[in-house]
């Protein structure tokens, strides 16, 4: 069933899809030592993979030692599948072992299952918040490690510190049988994809996706309706999506955040982000509903 346009834009959720990653158990409490286990290591933003063997990329491993790596930090992240996650950092001159390579997360999005490249993502951000949380923001003191959460206490005045996390919106706009897709100056060639912005502090996230569509294409949406959420780890994002529909105005694009955009056709849509993204996500459940009221129809 439908729901009916609600004037208010009070939120309705539309679609029942999940995005989350379903195996993943969050844990603070480490396995035995040497327990195998899989390895998230980092050099910079790149993550350790096998070069050779395609079908298991990541490191399943009974410590670092096995590929003579020496790590900067680690912490250990939960379980996924029932095996033990680590996340760890090597310096940036590291090089990687035999058999193996330092590759850009997201350019393993197509390549790793969807919940195993978003326990990635987790891991990538914790280890991030901890190495930019060493010193006390508040006393510049040094911060330790608690054992009971991921956290880190500030060792004089006891300061807590938590990971970072940008909760942000992310809105497909429609127009009947057409959408809205813009492109932003740092996509790859060609690429178009639904509308995007960070929640401000004191912003709702209904007066969020009103100013970031006002600002970035300049026109008007009514009738939000929540799709779904995705956490996204360049660099600590939480996307919270959206369908919106046209309620007026011509596209003036910004200049900056955005360089193109326009209406498109659901029958000639241009390049898009790729598959398990939330941005093709909310593109595609679009699509698909509204070829199925067409086949009813």
């Amino acid at each position: 069933m439908t729901s009916k346009p609600n004037k208010n834009n009070y939120l309705t959720k539309e679609y029942d899809l999940i995005f989350m990653t379903q195996r993943f158990s969050l844990t603070h409490t480490p396995p035995p030592d040497k327990t195998p286990a899989f390895w998230f290591i980092f050099r910079q933003k790149n993550l350790l993979v096998n070069s050779e063997n395609t079908v298991e990329l990541l490191p399943r491993l009974r410590g670092p030692e096995e590929l003579s790596l020496h790590l900067l930090r680690r912490q250990f992240i939960g379980n996924f599948a029932g095996i033990p996650c680590y996340a760890a950092e090597v310096a940036e001159d590291q090089v990687a072992p035999p058999s193996y390579e330092f590759r850009s997360l997201r350019g393993l999005l197509s390549l790793l299952e969807e919940d195993l490249f978003f326990t990635a993502g987790r891991a990538l951000q914790i280890i991030h918040w901890d190495r930019t949380h060493q010193y006390c923001g508040q006393c510049g003191a040094p911060t330790v490690q608690e054992n009971h959460q991921h956290s880190r206490r500030c060792s004089r005045c006891g300061l807590t510190t938590f990971p970072r996390l940008s909760p942000a919106v992310i809105v497909l706009v429609t127009r009947g049988r057409e959408v809205l897709l813009a492109r932003s100056p740092r996509f790859t060639p060609g690429m178009y994809s639904t509308l995007a912005g960070f929640v401000e502090p004191g912003e709702s996230l209904e007066e969020c996706i009103h100013r970031e569509i006002r600002e970035e294409v300049g026109v008007e949406v009514a009738n939000l309706r929540y799709f779904g959420s995705q956490p996204w780890p360049f660099p600590h994002s939480l996307m919270i999506g959206f369908h919106a529909e046209y309620a007026g105005g011509d596209i003036v694009v910004d200049g900056e955040e955005i360089e193109a955009a326009g209406w498109f056709p659901l029958i000639k849509l241009p390049p898009l982000p790729p598959p398990g993204s939330i941005a093709r996500k909310l593109i595609e459940a679009y699509l698909n509903k509204y070829s199925s009221n067409q086949t009813k129809g």
